[in-house]
């Protein structure tokens, strides 16, 4: 299955494999590195969010791409985006994080469903 793009480009299943080894569950993308990075315009779209800092804990804080602090970000969760790309995949993700109690190792799990794919 391959979702045409409005530069005829083509994103396909090797296309998002690879965007997928690039997920931790940590990290937001900006609209601008999703594009650059071939995600169709429609699934950013869909996936990107306004995001805000939580200082309770460093895993709830925002760091902007020049490493400092942000109270808000606007972009894609690899989260979000791995549960995309592993349904665009065909991936039976959803058992696979059942049991995982954080989202570095849920997406882990997802990563791993690669090695039998």
């Amino acid at each position: 299955m391959k979702i045409p793009r409005p530069d005829n480009c083509m994103f396909d299943s090797v296309a998002a494999q690879m965007l997928l080894l690039k997920c931790t569950g940590d990290e937001i993308w900006s609209e601008e590195t999703c594009r650059d990075a071939g995600i169709p315009d429609a699934w950013i779209e869909e996936l990107c969010e306004n995001y805000e800092s939580g200082f309770d804990s460093d895993s709830n804080t925002i760091y902007g791409e020049d490493g400092k602090l942000t109270n808000q970000y606007r972009g894609v969760s690899d989260l979000a985006l791995a549960h995309k790309l592993a349904d665009f995949i065909g991936l039976d993700w959803k058992n696979a994080v059942s049991l995982t109690f954080n989202r570095r190792n849920e997406v882990a799990a997802i990563k791993e469903l690669l090695d039998d794919f």
